[in-house]
């Protein structure tokens, strides 16, 4: 009995390996195009370094998704917002119209790892919010037939937990939100937006950030365990753990 349940859980393994090398390897219907630009917000007097990621096609997409990604904290090395290229250009690839923004300029201060990070993170999150909001806004007066009742916010780590508080801000803004193991700020209680996060398989969350079983169950939040390292959610990890993370980021976007 043992030998045959080890082997049905092999099959099943199997098969889920599968279909994540199915779902990344057909690379969609469009080839990718990339630009860089630089936008100015004179209210905040500051400068929001973005990367659009987009299929190249002479035809017209109708109803075109967008999908606004926040990187990990970079230490304001810079740059960040291109090292997700393996999730930002499978999703223009099959035809999502994807903006990448660089959230950390060399001129800020570094975020404090000492003190409570819900109140000494807070202001960077703030900031992290405003120019997902900023941008958003110039995208509506530049790309204006995009469709933008079906916003997708994604983020990973320190951009999960923007993502997570521009939810709880601006609810009746974004579609869904699918933050890539956040670990501080507090995912919101809510089934409008659609909330998805995935979790590492090292580092846990802090008490609260997460919704409970019952919660989950109320609000339709998803809440998937998997085996990827906290880093390796980026450029970094291998082909595995980049078909894993597509693997349901896809899902979660066809999902109704």
């Amino acid at each position: 009995m043992k030998y045959k349940l080890l082997l049905f859980l092999s099959i099943i393994l199997f098969l889920i390996n599968c279909s994540c090398k199915k779902n990344i390897s057909q690379h969609g219907k469009y080839e990718v195009k990339v630009d860089t630009l630089t936008m100015f917000d004179k209210t905040r007097n500051r400068k929001v370094p973005i990367a659009f990621f987009s299929p190249k096609t002479n035809k017209k997409i109708i109803k075109q998704q967008v999908v606004i990604f926040s990187h990990g904290y970079g230490a304001n090395k810079g740059g960040d917002y291109m090292i997700y290229s393996y999730l930002t250009k499978d999703l223009a690839l099959r035809g999502y119209f994807v903006v990448s923004i660089q959230h950390e300029l060399p001129t800020d201060e570094l975020i404090p790892t000492e003190g409570k990070p819900q109140i000494v993170r807070m202001p960077f999150w703030e900031r992290g919010a405003e120019n997902i909001l900023f941008v958003l806004n110039e995208l509506e007066k530049i790309k204006p037939e995009l469709d933008y009742k079906h916003l997708t916010l994604i983020g990973h780590s320190n951009g999960a937990d923007m993502t997570a508080l521009f939810a709880n801000k601006y609810p009746n803004l974004v579609y869904k939100i699918i933050t890539m193991d956040n670990r501080r700020m507090y995912l919101p209680r809510t089934s409008v937006p659609k909330i998805y996060t995935l979790r590492s398989n090292d580092y846990p969350a802090d008490e609260g950030v997460l919704p409970t079983a019952e919660e989950q169950k109320r609000f339709n939040i998803t809440v998937q365990a998997t085996n990827i390292n906290h880093g390796k959610m980026d450029d970094k990890g291998n082909d595995t753990e980049k078909n894993t993370l597509i693997f349901f980021i896809e899902r979660y976007l066809n999902e109704k």
